[in-house]
């Protein structure tokens, strides 16, 4: 019976993920489908029958359900974006917020959630023009969605205050921004009326803020309100419905965790390149990368994950046959003999993850919804899914990281590395070579796996006990953010590690991968010490752009990166 073989369907998970990435920086225009969907269900929200109760419509949010709701929908709406923005910390990246508010409003296009449609559409002019609110990363527990971060981008579209000093907040320009490039119009024929700003929040509230670019394409911050007087644009007025729609959902675990499943996706692929070319530079044998090895394993990732490292073996010149050189063991330390177990688990978990995260990404995260018009309370909102995938992902960037921190150690070490000098050192004791590399690269090491524990686990019922099982998602995938930025600071060191490796043998590709000719171009010999940090996080973003967006995963591919 034929072992089974990976996929080549264009729709895999991962390619689904790449897709919903790229899509959630075009334009979003609804479908007639999608209008007519989203106008059905507020036509039946709001027929429905005054006796009723209607979760934070007719009555309030959370443990005060049994309370009535405020009589004027703005003000309920108002207040419950106000009471929520609570947040901390540095802010979300400016493309994981946007796709944040895209995966909300993508989602209130199935017709669930019951939003006015002049609203979603405000939202979504904003958005194509180029608006990205501020959003601090810290503060969610995914649990009635990710209140606190919606909240803060709610706030922001609707601009409260005018923010006359320029700073508040943090804001990085104490004048009114200089636009570049000229942002997207509205759509034609669909300008909203002008409405009342809402009331200005009291003075030590810091008014909400939203990125935009300066004329050299940089991110900067500036009062929310200064943002939408750039754009032409009116904010949002928030009823209650729509307001409670927007901030309940797992759009920003989830746009964080997308993020994050990409950066490892090329991050896994560049330490196999890495692997690849530190087995043909030290002659190591070529049986463990073997398609038959892998074959008879039957996991798809380890096949995929060994034909790339076989690439990269032949493009730097080693020979067909898979034989170790003369000066190599029989079999070499697991970091280099088992890359393609280690990588390919890793690989196939993204698979796996991949897919849960299209799913969520699919489906409506929101209470209560509509669905063939009923009404339904329940709770979608809580982020489980997404809290698994990232505590996964999180495992897999661990075993990323520490596959290469002990590569990283194989190559300095005389013992493993063909006899050569100590830490790569042309001038033992002279010179140090390579040792604060290593040493800084064993301390990401550490952090990482400091990082690492699962968010899940550490979880408070909170809201008068309404909210007793959290998942707390958002603090999952911001630490696998956290962790894929110190793997890729460790992949650095290896490749300047590498890059000396090749400087001092003297080696010459027969084939040279772009990548390795503008590390040898880039950066010189170290004969001398000198300082490498800069150098560490300028090999890491080389690597990083060679293999993002994602290369075919097809096991059968032969040819290297370039």
């Amino acid at each position: 019976m034929p072992l089974s073989h990976p996929s080549a369907d264009p729709r895999s998970p991962d390619t689904l993920v790449g897709d919903l990435l790229d899509r959630s920086i075009e334009p979003l225009e609804p479908t007639a489908v999608d209008q007519a969907r989203m106008a059905a269900a507020h036509r039946a929200l709001t027929g429905l029958d005054g006796s009723r109760r209607v979760y934070g419509v007719t009555h309030g949010f959370g443990p005060l359900v049994d309370h009535p709701a405020d009589p004027d929908p703005a003000r309920q709406g108002l207040g419950l974006i106000s009471h929520l923005a609570t947040g901390q910390g540095e802010p979300l990246p400016p493309d994981v917020t946007r796709t944040m508010v895209w995966l909300r409003l993508r989602g209130m296009t199935l017709g669930h959630s019951a939003v006015a449609p002049k609203t979603w559409q405000r939202l979504a002019d904003l958005l194509n023009a180029g608006f990205v609110p501020v959003v601090p990363s810290e503060g969610s527990l995914s649990a009635s969605g990710d209140l606190v971060p919606l909240a803060h981008a709610a706030l922001a579209f609707a601009a409260p205050g005018s923010g006359d000093d320029g700073e508040a907040g943090g804001a990085d320009d104490a004048t009114s921004p200089t636009w570049s490039p000229a942002p997207r119009p509205p759509r034609a024929g669909t300008a909203a009326p002008e409405s009342p700003r809402p009331p200005t929040p009291p003075l030590d509230s810091p008014a909400p803020q939203a990125w935009y670019r300066d004329s050299g394409g940089a991110w900067r911050r500036a009062d929310a309100s200064a943002v939408l007087d750039g754009l032409g644009l009116p904010p949002v007025t928030w009823d209650a419905r729509s307001a409670l729609a927007f901030v309940n959902g797992s759009s920003a675990c989830l746009a964080r965790a997308l993020h994050t499943h990409r950066e490892l996706g090329a991050l896994t692929r560049a330490a196999a390149a890495v692997t690849g070319r530190t087995a043909a530079l030290l002659g190591a044998s070529g049986e463990p990368y073997e398609d038959a090895l892998q074959r008879v394993r039957n996991q798809p990732g380890q096949r995929t994950v060994a034909s790339w490292i076989r690439a990269e073996r032949t493009a730097a010149g080693a020979t067909p046959d898979p034989a170790p050189g003369p000066d190599r063991p029989l079999q070499e330390r697991y970091s280099l003999r088992c890359a393609p177990q280690v990588l390919g688990a890793v690989l196939d978990q993204l698979d796996l993850q991949g897919s849960v995260l299209a799913d969520e990404a699919e489906g409506c995260s929101d209470n209560p919804v509509l669905v063939d018009g009923d009404l339904l309370h329940g709770g979608n909102f809580h982020a489980a899914p997404v809290a698994f995938a990232s505590e996964t992902h999180a495992s897999c960037a661990h075993q990323v990281a520490y596959l290469m921190e002990r590569q990283l150690a194989l190559v300095l070490d005389p013992a493993a590395n063909g006899g050569l000098p100590p830490l790569l050192t042309p001038r033992p004791g002279a010179g140090s070579g390579f040792a604060g590399v290593q040493i800084a690269a064993s301390s990401h090491l550490g952090r990482l796996r400091q990082l690492g524990h699962p968010a899940s686990f550490t979880a408070v019922p909170t809201n008068l006990h309404n909210q007793d099982q959290v998942p707390l998602a958002l603090n999952s995938a911001n630490t696998v953010a956290q962790m894929t930025e110190r793997a890729w600071w460790i992949l650095g060191s290896l490749l300047l590690a590498v890059n000396q490796l090749a400087h001092l043998t003297g080696h010459r590709d027969c084939d040279e991968v772009r990548l390795w000719r503008e590390l040898r171009e880039e950066f010189p010999p170290l004969d001398r010490d000198r300082p490498l940090a800069g150098e560490i996080t300028r090999a890491a973003a080389l690597a990083r752009a060679r293999h993002l967006p994602l290369t075919s995963t097809d096991p059968d591919a032969t040819t290297a990166a370039v």
